[in-house]
């Protein structure tokens, strides 16, 4: 199974400028653990994830005040829609993240997740164990 059949295309992107509450509201409203920022001066696509809005809080950063560029990684590993969804989870082991920005072409096309991931292998492996669904 390759990460275009698992991945979300619904990709929530944000600036730099947003605040974590604005951006965790945002995620919260769509059901979604990360957003892409994109800042134009500098050209580049980050993530933010709710990891980085929960560390944020818990060291006790405002979240009215503090930004998303403050907290975006920007060290990114992109996926392919057509790598295989091992080559994802080995990405993601590798880097210690749970979220891979899906590009192809022009810019990004989803996120692909550790949640995706199961959620795509976990009824692929009860049909090989023989168990009913």
């Amino acid at each position: 199974m390759l990460v275009r059949d698992a991945m979300s295309t619904l990709v929530l992107t944000i600036g730099p400028a947003h605040t974590l509450r604005q951006a965790a509201r945002l995620m919260s409203a769509r059901r979604i653990g990360a957003a892409v920022v994109h800042d134009p001066d500098t050209c580049g696509l980050g993530i933010i994830t709710e990891r980085d809005i929960l560390d944020a809080v818990g060291a006790g950063l405002d979240p009215d005040a503090e930004t998303a560029a403050t907290h975006t990684t920007t060290d990114v590993v992109f996926a392919s829609p057509a790598w295989t969804l091992e080559e994802a989870a080995e990405a993601m082991t590798h880097g210690g993240f749970r979220h891979l920005i899906v590009l192809d072409g022009e810019g990004p096309v989803g996120i692909v997740s550790v949640r995706d991931i199961i959620r795509c292998w976990a009824p692929a492996r009860r049909r090989h164990a023989g168990m009913v669904l």
